[in-house]
């Protein structure tokens, strides 16, 4: 689920109820700073917060002026210096720049781009919804854009297959846990919004419409269904394929594929051993390792999340 969902939904049932409250967007960053373009918060009424722009005094920050132009009924951009301004209680010296927009949100504004891009997010759609702020007599129109979870496919239910799909889960993955065993893939050993898959391990995987947006873990029961489910992955397109299993295994696997006719490039896509080298031993462990090296692979590209800022003709107050 994108992290926007709960700040978007609260957003509008907060304007349905009438309660007045602020979008802040981090919508541009140069430099260092703690959080990147399309981090949001919602200030409320209550001066409550929702969401995160980081932390510390940039946040406190934020808040303070987004509730004073809540109580005036003003958009505004607002932009920070990450330096000794902000950062003298708290150590947030960063040495960056931090461009902030601040939306007022009421009944009154239009919440309908706001309904559908959170009905398109919750069915994994890609989804935006258009901020535009009056700042220094120019009208600015942005585009934020809900971030799309990639899938994790995990090839066996087993305790490191739960532990992962407990730390993905917790990382905004959407989980998609394979295994033959009904009484592993069950709804008790894992969170809500894990999808269970009870079917053989190799047929399902072959079903499975992967894509660069698909990871893959491999964490079944034994050697014979390690080897099935990667035979049944290696030939076709996935962001990430990871084996757990000794390295003298792995490699006996990978000479099995490649006499099959599997191709070199595809074999050297496969991160076997599974997981960053962190030294873990136990179930745990293992799952932090392997969540990490998810992290790290998912984040060798980020995804634009802010378009803008464009300007348009018309110069009156609006929030959308």
């Amino acid at each position: 689920m994108s992290e926007l969902i709960p700040v978007l939904s609260a957003l509008v049932a907060d304007a349905e109820a009438g309660r007045p409250a602020a979008l802040c967007v981090v919508v541009g960053t140069q430099g260092s700073t703690p959080q990147a373009p399309g981090a949001a918060m919602l200030v409320r009424a209550d001066f409550g917060t929702l969401g995160t722009l980081g932390g510390g005094c940039i946040e406190a920050e934020v808040r303070r002026r987004a509730f004073q132009l809540l109580q005036q009924d003003q958009a505004d951009l607002l932009h920070f210096n990450l330096d000794h301004d902000y950062g003298w209680d708290d150590g947030l010296i960063c040495g960056g720049h931090m461009s902030v927009a601040v939306l007022p949100v009421s009944e009154r504004m239009a919440l309908e781009p706001f309904r559908e891009a959170l009905a398109l997010a919750r069915g994994r759609q890609p989804a935006s919804v258009p901020l535009t702020v009056k700042h220094e007599g120019r009208q600015l129109a942005y585009r934020l854009h809900l971030e799309v979870p990639p899938t994790l496919l995990i090839a066996g239910a087993g305790h490191v297959g739960q532990a992962v799909a407990v730390q993905a889960a917790r990382l905004n993955f959407h989980v998609v846990v394979v295994d033959d065993r009904a009484e592993y893939a069950c709804r008790a050993r894992f969170p809500d919004g894990v999808t269970l898959v009870v079917e053989d391990i190799g047929r399902a995987l072959r079903a499975y419409p992967l894509d660069g947006g698909c990871y893959v873990v491999i964490v079944t029961r034994g050697h014979r269904h390690d080897f099935q489910a990667l035979d049944a992955v290696i030939r076709r397109p996935a962001g990430y394929l990871g084996l757990i299993g000794s390295r003298r295994k792995s490699q006996a696997m990978l000479r099995d594929l490649a006499a099959a006719g599997v191709p070199a490039e595809a074999l050297a896509r496969v991160h076997t051993p599974i997981g960053l080298p962190i030294g873990a031993v136990t179930v745990a462990e293992i799952a932090v390792s392997i969540a990490a090296e998810l992290v790290q692979v998912r984040r060798q590209s980020r995804p634009t999340l802010v378009d803008g800022p464009v300007e348009t003709a018309d110069a009156t107050d609006s929030a959308c």
